[in-house]
This record gives structure tokens, sequence and C-alpha cells, in this order.
């Protein structure tokens, strides 16, 4: 606002026949009320609530393939009165659930960020880890040791740290997810809370002694509302008469994995007899119910922490998981994904309604995306003559110990296949005076040959080559280099290393990469682009929108076709 008064006070020096006090006092009332409207403006258009919405596994044809048979207050109000990004993509290797909500909320990939999948193999400690275990810390909800969590290992912050250090740690951020690591990773490391599901013989919300050191009245209600065992009560059957379901295959396949204690993958699934021989409450997670039961619970912390009524803006992470164990274990065809995601868009409607209740229309904004998308089971593309295959890691790595047999005389030259990367025993290979390189260079070149193997490039190579485009830069942008492996493989095209029956992710390729994302609510344009975007741009846009700086590591762009300023 100097500028403002200087101007002023320059045409008052001007006119000097004017009463020079009298105006001054009339220029600096003129001036503050103009500051004061400023300042109000900015601040009226940012939302009061932002919510990140995460589906995991969804492959962006879900929207156009079921779009007949949804209503029109879930996915097709997004579509109407949002912003929806038609050519979005996942732009690293691997496409897992942990790395993908980190480079959503990070805005960066796994070479800046750290998380390089849900497991990885530690090449410092010798032993494979999780991405969020943390024993530094206990549970808080129950005696189990579920809890023991921190998003430490994520070694950047996400938009959700800036919004707290924008607002010097006010606001609220709360994180929501049936998987921990869904729930932890998107509330970066200054959230107010996350909350996961808890299985097993538990059935409860639960939290980390990162966050707080009990659980506050309203989860603790939540909990003993007994809404889990009412969802485990019914079987789960289709929401509409399963013979409209025509946008998917036969329900009594060879392709798809039954409960156990079925005989067949085919609708009723009877629930409350086989919640006993599936980890009892962990059934959920493998049931659409699981995902109504994240949208009650983001409805009541909504309601509990008050999100959205402050004087500064709240953010409010929530992934809907159950999207991924259907698909795991039906497939992306099955009549499952199919009920799963007719269900999840009734759970959308009910969530927008509510927050239409509770924030106000047009006083919180919401982007909508996924963690990664899916393959077809390679078993059904096979019975279709469509190339496919399944990778042995047994028969792999029998390979790669034939290959430093022939040229090193060695077999114990490979400490870790996993992940399609090959990590080597560094100790030995010195022992034996040969260099890491050398060694890699020969696996490599020889891998190549393995049946499933489409590329194969070295650590080396990542380090000191650039690849701009295409699949190889996809793999080094999600190569780190102090923590991946020596050697990194490309399968090829439809090769997954699982069961013959349901599905996985994890590849490169479209579909692995190509995801929905849209934009919706205040301060987001209603309208739809086909040019392509990168995961990593919605952090940077988010960012925009609420006038912060961007994660600290951000590597993603603003989208500008979906803001109105």
């Amino acid at each position: 606002m100097n500028s403002y008064i200087s101007f002023y006070l320059l045409l008052a020096y001007k006119f000097k026949f004017m009463r020079f006090s009298k105006n001054i006092f009339f220029l600096l009332l003129l001036v503050s009320f103009i500051n004061k409207s400023v300042i109000a403006q900015q601040n009226s258009s940012k939302p009061k609530l932002v919510i990140g919405i995460v589906v995991d596994q969804m492959r962006y044809d879900y929207l156009t393939r079921f779009q007949s048979q949804y209503g029109n207050g879930g996915f097709k109000r997004l579509l109407k009165d949002g912003f929806s990004l038609e050519n979005a993509h996942f732009n690293y290797i691997p496409t897992y659930t942990a790395v993908g909500h980190t480079s959503i909320y990070t805005g960066t990939t796994p070479n800046n960020h750290g998380i390089i999948g849900n497991n990885w193999y530690d090449k410092y400690a010798k032993k494979s880890i999780y991405c969020v275990d943390d024993n530094t810390y206990k549970t808080v909800g129950n005696d189990g040791d579920g809890g023991k969590k921190s998003p430490y290992r994520m070694l950047t912050t996400t938009i959700t740290d800036q919004l707290k250090l924008a607002q010097n740690m006010k606001g609220k951020t709360i994180g929501i997810g049936i998987k921990d690591r869904s729930a932890i990773l998107p509330a970066g490391h200054t959230a107010n809370a996350a909350y996961w599901f808890d299985g097993g013989s538990k059935g409860q919300w639960i939290t980390s002694s990162f966050y707080q050191n009990e659980l506050p009245n309203w989860v603790q209600k939540f909990n003993n509302s007994g809404k889990v065992d009412n969802y485990l009560s019914t079987p789960w059957e289709t929401l509409y008469d399963i013979h409209t379901y025509t946008q998917s295959i036969a329900d009594d396949n060879n392709f798809e994995e039954p409960f156990k204690g079925e005989k067949r993958p085919v609708f009723p699934h009877d629930i409350p007899a086989l919640r006993g021989k599936n980890k009892n409450y962990s059934i959920i997670k493998a049931i659409p119910a699981g995902n109504s039961l994240t949208t009650d619970f983001a409805k009541a912390a909504i309601e509990g922490e008050k999100l959205g009524q402050g004087a500064y803006t709240d953010f409010l992470s929530v992934s809907y998981s159950s999207t991924d164990y259907v698909g795991h274990q039906f497939g992306v065809d099955s009549k499952e994904i199919q009920d799963t995601y007719l269900r999840l868009d009734k759970d959308l409607e009910s969530l927008f309604n509510f927050l239409d209740k509770k924030v106000g229309k047009n006083n919180y904004t919401i982007f909508l995306t996924a963690d990664h998308a899916a393959v077809q089971v390679p078993s059904y593309l096979k019975s279709l003559k469509i190339p496919a295959n399944y990778f042995s890691y047994k028969k792999f790595t029998d390979y790669v110990n034939d290959i430093t047999k022939k040229y090193f005389n060695a077999a114990n030259f490979v400490e870790n296949i996993s992940n399609f990367q090959i990590f080597l025993n560094k100790e030995n290979i010195e022992k034996n005076n040969l260099s890491v390189t050398k060694v890699a260079e020969v696996i490599s070149e020889n891998v190549i040959n393995f049946k499933g193997i489409y590329k194969s490039t070295t650590a080396k190579n990542m380090q000191s080559g650039s690849f701009n485009k295409g699949i190889l830069n996809y793999l080094q942008n999600g190569y780190n280099q102090k923590i991946s492996g020596d050697v990194l493989l490309i399968p090829t095209p439809s090769t997954i290393s699982y069961s013959k029956k349901g599905s996985t992710h994890g590849s490169g390729y479209s579909y692995d990469t190509h995801i929905p994302i849209i934009f919706y609510g205040r301060g987001i344009k209603k309208g739809f682009s086909k040019n392509k975007y990168r995961i990593i741009d919605i952090a940077p846009t988010i960012s925009s929108l609420l006038k912060i700086e961007f994660p600290n590591a951000s590597t993603g762009k603003v989208i500008q076709e979906v803001l109105k300023n």
C-alpha cells in the first residue's frame, strides 16, 4: 500500500491551494479503505476448507465406462460443475499407493521425496522396510502395534505442510484413509492428526502418538457407534440389477479370486458368514462398505473438528482404499469393481451434500484423483490373445545368479531383488576385486534376454544420463540415488508379478498412469481439457489457489486452465 500513499501525497503537494491537512486525512482514510478491501478480497477468494480425495486404483476410464449408471450428485456433479483433466498421468515408476499419495501432495517424484515404494529393500539396514513404520511412536486408540507410524521417511513438505506454515500453524489438517500410508503421507509432517482403520480383531480407527496422546471424543464416539458391525451384518449384493452391469465381464469367471470360504467369486458375497475366515473386521477393507465407512468417518471429522468453520483455511485429505482391495482381488473388468464404483458414487454424493450443509456450497474446494490405476488381469488378456505375461522373481533370481557365475565365477553378488530392482552385495563384489559398476553393467546387458523384461539399465546410467521423455524418463523420476537399487528393470507391457487371479499395478504404462484429476468448488472454473498434465501438477495448482508457497521440492507446474483468477 506504500505506492498508494506516495501517489496521493504527491497529488496533495502539487495542489497546494487545497487544505493540506484535511486532504491528507482524507487520503489516508481512502488508502486504509483500499487496503482493507484488497485484503478482504484476497481472503474471500480462498476456500474455508480444501478436501483432497484420492481414489485408490482408479483408472480414468471408470469415469466413462460406468457413467450411464452414476447419479447426478457424485462423479457427474464434479464433471458438470468442476474442471476435468482427461489426459492426466503419473510421470514416474513405480506406480504404488504410498508413492502416489506422496507425489500428489508434494508435487514431485520419488527422486526427490524419497518414498520409492510401499515397501522397499533398505540397503543400509539390510532388510525390507515399510514406508511409514516408526517404532519411535506408539498406537493411540488400542493396545496393538498398528499405530507405530509416522511420515518421517518422506523427505519433503506437502501442500498440507505449506498451508500450515503459511498460516503460522493455524488452521487444521486431518488425514483419513483405511490404509495407514494413505492417511499419513498426504497429511504431511505438521498435521493435527491422521487416522486409519485397524482391522483384524480390533475394528477401530486409530492414530499414532506422533500426532497426539489420546483419541478425541468424536473418534471414540465413532468407534463405539457400532457402524462397522452394522456394515458387516448384511451380504454384499449388487446395488442395481446385476443384468444391467453390462460394462463388466461375466460374474462367474476364472480370472477373479474368491473370498476365503467361497467356492466361486460370484454375487452375493455372504459377508457375515465370510468375515471369520477373512481376518474378521479386515474384510470391510475389501468391500464397498469400506468406502462408506470412510465417508462416515470423514463427516464425523468435519463435524468433530469444525473444519471449514474458522478464520483460517483447513485441509482434509480423504483416501478411498476399498477400490484398491476390490481391484486386486477381482480385477478391472469384474462386476465387483463396477458395483464398487457405483456405490462410491453414492458415497461421494452424500459427502458433497454434507459439505454443502456444514461448510457452505461456495466455501470449499475439492480435488479428486487416484494414486495409480491398474492393468487388466493378464490371464484374461491372454485368453483374448492379447500379449500379457507373469513374472517369477524366483526364476529371475536364479537367472541373475547364473549370469554372475558365468562372467565372474560367483553366486553371491546379488543381495536383494524386489520392485523390479536389483541390489548388489558391494562387499562381496569388492572382495573379488571387481567394481560394482562393472558387475551392474554385465547384469543389465544380460537380463534383457529374460522373458518379461523389456528394458534394463544401471544406477550409473540413471545418475549420469538424462532421459527427457518416454518410459526411461519415468524410471529416472522414480530413481533415488541414495536408496534405489543398482540395476533397474522395466517389464514388458501387461507383465506382472502376481497371482493369475486378480490384478495389480506398478508400471509406467498408460493402464497404470492414466488417472482422473478433477478440480471443483471455490476458485475453480467449469470445463475440461485434453492437454497432458502430470500428477505432480496438483500441488502447485492448489498452492496457487491458496496463495501459498509450493511444497519445498515441487517440480510440477500450475494448471492455469482450471483456476478462475
